[in-house]
């Protein structure tokens, strides 16, 4: 069975056809580059996940395809960055002439909005949401987390967007600290994956 999601990014395709394993193929959707991108305008991850998914099947006749929302929820900040976790510093109109890259802007604006709550209000976790749809109807949605905390001091090299800052009590190590096949293992988009099958395989067998 062949599954296709709505992204080229190589990082979530990779991390899906891994959680994906061997009975189950992942493709990047065909001509995606082609069709209009829907707004992501909905305030949770479930809505604009759906909303992406209903809108690229429409494009994709009897394919079942795939969409994701994904990002950063820090309690102390009662959720956010959420949903707008890619373009944090962007909404905040921060910058630092120190920062020169989104990842970096976006980590120091995270430190800036952080520094007047205490050090343990900062527990943290990714959250994806995925969503299946087929010719414009919605199959169905599953949900995975990874749970950590935020640091004051970026650590690590590896990763991206706040793993520097994503703290992993468990393994006394940031998410960008990890080696590839450990950080690949706690994917909260891998774990999204692995839920959604067993959703849709307890509908109708995917192979």
């Amino acid at each position: 069975m062949t599954l296709y999601i709505a992204t080229s990014n190589p990082g979530k395709l990779r991390d899906f056809a891994i959680a994906a394993g061997d009975r189950i193929h992942i493709r990047p959707l065909p001509g995606l580059q082609d069709i209009p991108a829907p707004a992501e305008d909905e305030p949770t991850f479930t809505g604009n996940a759906i909303a992406k998914a209903l809108a690229y099947s429409r494009h994709a006749p009897g394919l079942i395809v795939l969409a994701d929302d994904s990002g950063l929820e820090v309690d102390a900040l009662h959720g956010a960055p959420g949903v707008r976790s890619a373009r944090y510093a962007e909404d905040l109109a921060f910058s630092d002439h120190l920062a020169d890259t989104t990842d970096a802007r976006n980590n120091l604006c995270l430190l800036q909005a952080l520094a007047a709550t205490p050090d343990t209000n900062h527990t943290a976790r990714y959250h994806c949401v995925l969503a299946a749809a087929r010719d414009g109807q919605l199959l169905s949605t599953a949900d995975g987390n990874v749970e950590g905390q935020i640091i004051a001091t970026p650590r690590g090299t590896s990763g991206f967007g706040y793993d520097p800052l994503f703290y992993l009590p468990h393994l006394h190590r940031t998410m960008a600290e990890l080696d590839p096949a450990t950080r690949l293992q706690l994917s909260h988009r891998g774990r999204a994956l692995s839920a959604l099958l067993l959703i849709l395989n307890a509908k109708t067998p995917l192979a």
